[in-house]
């Protein structure tokens, strides 16, 4: 492969559009399983809600204990099905790490308006349950992917080089089509 006017190595054409299409399928994944996520962590913080007396944040603390718990087995089972799994006490440990520090984003902007601006009512507490949420979901979804459901090795060279033989391939044809034309 050559070099494109920047002195980087020239991207076969069709591999990028290859990365995005399985950037946009996993994303979809993801999101898939997010939602479900999303529907139990808010009707279990809403029965909790409604079924306790616990405070907000602690009923949302719950919810979304509950949610993590959906959506690891959502996530490993569906989404990054075909990843690694040979370290799941690895997976599991920062799953649950990077689990935490969402957990804190989500609950700290529920904190935030119900004690520091007063905003407590039920609307109020499922708006601003909703905003931590996909704030986190944005930290999530590139914690996971990048450090607890790895691509396993070889993958991403292989769709490399097969992009590449496609690329020759189709230069081979051109070369071949300009020989007959000019014969």
């Amino acid at each position: 492969m050559g070099r494109d006017s920047s002195g980087l190595p020239e991207t076969p054409p069709g591999a990028l559009r290859q990365r995005l299409s399985r950037l946009a399928r996993e994303a979809a994944k993801f999101g898939a399983v997010g939602g479900a996520g999303l529907l139990v962590n808010l009707g279990v913080f809403n029965l909790v809600r409604h079924v306790t007396d616990l405070p907000v944040v602690r009923a949302s603390v719950i919810a979304t204990i509950v949610a993590i718990a959906f959506n690891y087995v959502g996530f490993r089972y569906f989404t990054y099905r075909d990843r690694d799994k040979s370290g799941r006490t690895r997976e599991m440990t920062l799953f649950l790490l990077f689990s935490a520090v969402g957990l804190v984003i989500e609950n700290g902007v529920l904190y935030a308006a119900t004690y520091g601006f007063g905003w407590d009512s039920p609307l109020q507490s499922n708006i601003f349950k909703f905003v931590g949420i996909a704030i986190a979901t944005l930290f999530r979804f590139w914690s996971y992917r990048t450090w607890v459901f790895r691509a396993l090795p070889g993958a991403e060279p292989v769709s490399r080089a097969e992009s590449f033989l496609d690329t020759e391939r189709g230069r081979d044809r051109e070369r071949t089509a300009r020989q007959r034309a000019r014969v």
